[in-house]
């Protein structure tokens, strides 16, 4: 006898009658097709970064596409007149300030978070309009409100001219306080949304059950809390300091000229100097150091579920 021929299984799919081998091959067409987009706008993109960085600046702008290192040794602060440790200066106050906007915002997100997720389903929902709301404003816009608002007939300028921080008739910019400000009112969403969707869902019980043990409320947070907020507090970290490590317009508008931090200096570098290798060479440099904070953040959570 000989076996009759085998029939195709067919499967439903998009309310559509079609084969196993049709469904394979259309899967690897949509896969294809992702995998070109990110080809075109991040791979090449990255690739043609990595090259101009190791490329060379002629003496009117022009780029020379002889490989050299110097544009890293010079970012390392070794010039032609020298070593000076003013890029290095540079480098390491974007670490700092990217680090301390991250946390003060999970400082800040955390009460916010626990306060919008003990109020009723609508007023919750008109709290989390609020925080979104400013995302539909542009941001150079949020920044020259915040001009604004530190400008020096303000209450806030007023206020420190009075307790003598400032000189009479000065505003309350470009400082270091006006540029952490701007980038914590900047990225405070970024933390506030992630962490909420843990606490929305955080199981009071564990909670309870602590305090029945007599625990403290540090014990209760740390014990309790953070490791059911943990995922989303991997992501607010992630979403908070890989934004501000970039960052240019609020340094430039708030922090002036004397507060540079690497994404102004690659702004410098591709504008107004005309110096494309040095600025790919420092753009590089945000690539890596971000990278390394992501690897960071993944060997601290590793074993922690992120939704």
């Amino acid at each position: 006898m000989t076996k009759g021929r085998q029939r195709p299984v067919m499967l439903v799919w998009g309310g559509e009658l079609a084969s196993q081998r049709r469904l394979y091959w259309r899967s690897v067409l949509f896969i294809w097709l992702a995998l070109i987009w990110l080809m075109i706008f991040l791979l090449v993109p990255s690739v043609l970064l990595m090259a101009l960085g190791f490329a060379q600046r002629g003496p009117y702008g022009e780029i020379i596409w002889q490989f050299t290192f110097n544009n890293f040794t010079r970012l390392a602060g070794f010039g032609l007149q020298g070593w000076t440790s003013d890029y290095l200066w540079i480098v390491g106050r974007s670490v700092w300030v990217a680090t301390v906007t991250t946390v003060v915002c999970l400082l800040l997100a955390y009460p916010v978070t626990f306060y919008i997720a003990s109020r009723r389903p609508r007023a919750r929902n008109i709290w989390l309009a609020l925080v979104v709301v400013p995302f539909c404003t542009n941001l150079v816009i949020r920044t020259y409100a915040w001009m604004l608002i530190l400008a020096p007939s303000m209450p806030l300028a007023r206020a420190a001219q009075a307790l003598g921080l400032i000189d009479p008739g000065r505003a309350l910019y470009p400082s270091s306080f006006a540029v952490y400000l701007g980038m914590v009112s900047s990225s405070l969403p970024f933390a506030i949304l992630p962490l909420y969707t843990n606490v929305e869902r955080l199981d009071w019980s564990i909670v309870e059950a602590a305090r029945d043990l007599y625990a403290s409320k540090w014990r209760v947070f740390r014990h309790a809390i953070l490791p059911q907020t943990l995922p989303g507090l991997l992501v607010a970290v992630i979403l908070t300091f890989v934004p501000a490590m970039g960052a240019f317009v609020v340094p430039d508008l708030l922090g002036g000229a004397k507060y540079m931090l690497i994404g102004n200096l690659m702004q410098q570098q591709f504008g107004a100097s005309r110096d494309w290798p040095f600025g790919a060479a420092a753009s590089l440099t945000l690539i890596l150091l971000t990278l390394a904070g992501l690897l960071a953040m993944r060997r601290f959570g590793r074993g922690v579920e992120v939704v």
